[in-house]
């Protein structure tokens, strides 16, 4: 049971081992996808297809014909990875063997929807990948596995989803033999550790210049490849794909010019930090460098207040 494509490396390893077989895929609906609004299959689906397995696709799992369709295949085991919905006890309880979630965080902490996002913005050092039983409360399940990889400073979200996948994918095959043959010594989570992770708001999308260069730097990198950070900038709402803390102070004020030139716009950040813009997106206007940003913007000048509220 999985959605997109953090769990298709996992769907895949299991499709190809002869260890097991997948007798069901469930995953959401297709959606509308892009300005288009083109009706695309989930990532999960479109692997599946490709192995001619049969797919279950519930607007909600619980009390629907989908859920008593995975009942009656009488799995030993159900595995989760980036499901999206809530899995009611009934059909936990389906699993002869074992219900198990793939959870991309170090539990307890980041229970939810958008874990990743989270250890980049908070700026973690590390993260990592759970394996535990599934229980009706999220994420809460004791944990029969675990393990960590460290978060660079060029990492964002979706090279860390990249990698929490594929560390899902191998944690997860060296931990189902235990399962099955129970040899194993699941943890209880430490309730008074547990953090949340839920999903990310249009509000917190926005940049907060207040904020220190470094932070400023995380959340950029946290809400990329979405949903995208954004500030407004020159009097514009504005996404900032890329940008670059620098090794400098200033006592400009948080979000004036510090320095513009052709190839860079340097704007004070909090406690007089400095950030450097690199790769930009106007409202209703293509991704651009700064470079090309600075050239419709010839107002922008050192103590200009570029980024305002509104």
């Amino acid at each position: 049971m999985g959605t997109p494509q953090f769990s298709v490396p996992i769907l895949k390893d299991l499709l190809d081992s002869s260890d097991y077989q997948v007798l069901a895929v469930v995953t959401q609906p297709d959606r509308k996808v892009g300005r288009k609004h083109v009706v695309t299959a989930p990532p999960v689906k479109q692997l599946a297809q490709q192995y001619e397995v049969e797919i279950l696709q519930p607007e909600k799992i619980n009390h629907s014909s989908e859920m008593d369709r995975v009942i009656e295949l009488n799995p030993d085991l159900i595995v989760t990875a980036a499901f999206g919905q809530f899995l009611p006890t009934k059909l936990l309880a389906a699993a002869k063997i074992a219900a198990v979630n793939v959870h991309a965080s170090l539990l307890p902490k980041y229970r939810g929807g958008a874990p990743v996002h989270y250890s980049v913005i908070n700026g973690d050092s590390e993260t990592g990948v759970s394996i535990i039983y599934m229980v009706k409360k999220m994420d809460a399940g004791d944990i029969i596995s675990q393990r960590a990889i460290p978060i660079t400073n060029q990492d964002d979200t979706g090279s860390m989803f990249d990698k929490l996948s594929d560390l899902g994918r191998n944690l997860l095959m060296e931990t189902l033999p235990n399962i099955i043959s129970g040899n194993i010594n699941p943890v209880v989570q430490d309730e008074d550790q547990v953090t949340f992770s839920p999903n990310i708001s249009s509000e917190q999308e926005r940049l907060n210049f207040t904020q220190t260069a470094h932070q400023i730097d995380c959340k950029i990198r946290g809400l990329r490849p979405f949903p995208i950070a954004n500030v407004i900038l020159d009097g514009t709402r504005t996404k900032i794909i890329s940008a670059e803390p620098l090794n400098e102070t200033t006592n400009l004020n948080p979000g004036q010019v510090v320095r513009v030139g052709k190839h860079e716009l340097v704007i004070a950040a909090g406690e007089g930090t400095v950030i450097s813009f690199q790769q930009v997106k106007p409202a209703g206007k293509p991704q651009m460098s700064i470079t090309d940003y600075l050239n419709g913007h010839q107002d922008l000048k050192q103590g200009v207040q570029a980024v305002t509220h509104e």
